[in-house]
Formats: structure tokens, C-alpha cells, sequence
């Protein structure tokens, strides 16, 4: 007999069935929520990261509703006298919401995850790089999963999916093309993330750019620099990638100047070193634990060349250095009476006996 013309022993097993899915209700709530969660919880409690409990907590709402839907199953496959239409209505009734379960206990995990992550573990180990790239990497997981669910349930229920996948490629091509230099910017971005040239905080220069300051935001498309002069600089990732970067933070912020000087032709030479050096070795700011060098190199083409150079703690106070280290130098050559010569050219002309009596011819009709 046929539903809902149902003889009384068939009655009594939809109602055994009903007790077993009342059963499984009852059961998973005590079972899961009274007994076995506490138990899990004190264990986990030990741990010192909250990792555990954060996957206990996603995991155990998905994991109550999957033993009712065990229990709905097993109920209905034991009433044999049920019409085929209605099993196979009941099966794929009970394979979308297994789909739907898994997808809720794999989108509470990647969720709880990525909290855990960017919350304790990125800061924690100051781990920047997690940070910023955790949010992005859990929102390409979370549309990956909803497009595997989706597919697995079409493909469960013979709908064509060979078509929608190649739309799908289809169309990811297009929007790569007509996104392509905002695609170039993320992709350098990763790259700068993981590679890590520059840190936030750190101060560069973009040499080709011509372009220097404090790192403020690395983020997916752009860099925040800072200039010297309060500015705030936002180069596309793809040209810093294109680019040579000079960190001048890295390894540490100390920090090594150079300059040249020239001192007059017959100048002393050891007197010109001990003078630099010493008038370099004065001003404040430069390291006193680290070598103070005046190195002649050059015969210039006016001068005697000495290139002078000194460390420094910090890259902070560069052009200000530049600025006492001259003041004290040519303060200190004036003091010990060394010229510094400007540029000059003495230049010689030779003519012949001919060209002197021609000359000579000149002047005398002039006068």
C-alpha cells in the first residue's frame, strides 16, 4: 500500500523511525554538547594557544547536525515499503545537506583559522607578512570552497558543469586581461610580502624613481612612502618590483657617509689627513667606536683628493650630517691654513717666428 494509505505495522515504523531521528536529537545534545565538548575543553585547556578550542567550536555545531542527518538516513532506508521516487528524493535530500554540512564545518574552520592566525599567532611571533596576507588568502579559500560545493551538487544532480566551468575560465581570462596592470600590482605584492626587500617602518629609496622615505602600508595593489618631507607617496607594486631599492635600515640602522675634499697642489699630506679626521671626529652624532678615514685617492685636476668617510647610529639625521660635517671641515682647513683650491686652468698658447713678426706688424700699425 502506498503513502499515505499506510497499514498500522507501517505506522508503527515510520514511528520507530521518528524515535530514532527524536533519539539522535536528544542523544547529540547530550552526547556532544553535555558531555563530550566539556571533555575536549578541559583537555584542550591545557594547551596554551587557542587554536584547539577555536576548531572545537567550529566543529561542534556541524558535527551535532551530521549525526541527526546519520540518524534521518538510517531511518528512512529501514522503510522498505516506501515508493522508489520517494528513497531517491530522501537520498538526494540527504546528500545536499551532507554538501551543505561539510561546507559550513570547512567554512567555520578556514574562518577560525584565519582568527586565530592574524590574532595570536601573527602577533605573537610579529609576523607582519601573516597579517596581511591571511584576510586575502581566507577569501580565495572561502570562494573556492562555495565553487566546489556548488559543483559537486550539480554534478550529484546531472547537471552539465563542463559548460559552467568553461564559462567560468572564460570569463577569468577576460577580467585577467582587462585587469592585467592591477593583476601585475597583487602579484608584486605577494612578491614584496614574501620576499620582504623592505619591512614597514623601514626607511628606502627608489633609485630610478628618485624617490625616498618611510615604508608606511605594504599593501596587495600599492606601498605607502612617506618623503622627508611629510608627503605620502603611493608606488604601484609593479614598479618597485621593476625597480632597484636601496633599505637603508637593513641589516641595522647604522649608517656609513662619504665625502671628497680637496685640498691645494703642495699641501702637506699627512697634516691634511690628521686635520680631517680629526675635525670629522669632533662633531656629534658621529660613532666614536667605529673608524674615522680621510683616504687620498685622486690627483685632481685642481686639487689633491681625499675622500673622507665616518659611521653614524641612525640614517634619521643623513642630510643634517652632511651639513655639520662640511661647516666643521672647511672651518678646520681655514684654521690650519690649507687652501682649498676652486677650479683653474692655466692655459698656454705657442705661435712661430712668422705668426710673432705678423703680430708684431699689427701693433705697430695700430699705434
Amino acid at each position: 500500500m502506498s503513502f499515505p494509505g499506510l497499514s498500522q505495522a507501517e505506522w508503527q515504523e515510520v514511528g520507530i523511525s521518528a524515535l530514532v531521528v527524536l533519539g539522535a536529537v536528544v542523544i547529540g545534545r547530550i552526547l556532544i554538547k553535555a558531555i563530550l565538548l566539556p571533555i575536549l575543553g578541559r583537555l584542550f585547556g591545557r594547551s596554551r594557544s587557542s587554536l584547539d578550542d577555536n576548531l572545537l567550536e567550529a566543529a561542534s555545531a556541524p558535527a551535532y547536525w551530521l549525526l541527526i542527518l546519520a540518524a534521518f538516513k538510517a531511518a528512512i532506508n529501514r522503510l522498505d515499503f516506501l515508493d522508489l521516487s520517494m528513497l531517491l528524493s530522501a537520498e538526494n535530500t540527504a546528500f545536499a545537506l551532507y554538501v551543505l554540512i561539510f561546507f559550513v564545518l570547512a567554512w567555520r574552520i578556514i574562518t577560525a583559522l584565519t582568527t586565530w592566525y592574524t590574532q595570536e599567532f601573527a602577533q605573537r611571533t610579529d609576523t607582519e607578512l601573516g597579517q596581511q596576507l591571511m584576510p586575502f588568502i581566507s577569501r580565495v579559500a572561502l570562494i573556492l570552497l562555495t565553487v566546489i560545493a556548488g559543483i559537486i551538487l550539480l554534478g550529484h544532480f546531472n547537471i552539465e558543469v563542463s559548460g559552467l566551468v568553461a564559462t567560468l575560465g572564460i570569463g577569468s581570462l577576460a577580467i585577467a586581461l582587462a585587469a592585467q596592470a592591477a593583476l601585475a600590482d597583487t602579484i608584486s605584492g605577494f612578491i614584496i610580502m614574501i620576499d620582504r626587500p623592505f619591512r614597514i617602518g623601514d626607511r628606502i629609496e627608489l633609485l630610478e624613481l628618485n624617490t625616498w622615505g618611510d615604508v608606511m602600508d605594504i599593501g596587495l595593489r600599492s606601498t605607502r612612502i612617506r618623503t622627508r618631507d611629510n608627503r605620502m607617496a603611493i608606488v604601484p607594486n609593479s614598479v618597485i618590483g621593476k625597480s632597484l631599492v636601496v633599505n637603508h635600515s637593513f641589516p641595522d640602522n647604522t649608517y656609513r657617509l662619504e665625502i671628497e675634499v680637496g685640498v691645494a697642489y703642495g699641501t702637506d699630506i699627512e697634516k691634511a689627513r690628521a686635520v680631517l679626521v680629526d675635525a670629522v671626529s669632533q662633531v656629534d652624532g658621529v660613532l666614536k667606536d667605529q673608524p674615522v678615514e680621510a683616504l687620498f685617492l685622486e690627483f685632481g685636476s685642481s686639487a689633491l683628493i681625499f675622500r673622507v668617510r665616518w659611521w653614524l647610529d641612525s640614517y634619521v639625521e643623513t642630510r643634517r650630517m652632511f651639513d655639520w660635517l662640511n661647516t666643521a671641515i672647511y672651518k678646520a682647513l681655514n684654521e690650519a691654513g690649507i687652501v682649498i683650491p676652486f677650479p683653474q686652468q692655466d692655459v698656454h698658447h705657442k705661435i712661430d717666428s712668422t705668426q710673432q713678426m705678423n703680430f708684431a706688424k699689427l701693433i705697430n700699425q695700430r699705434k
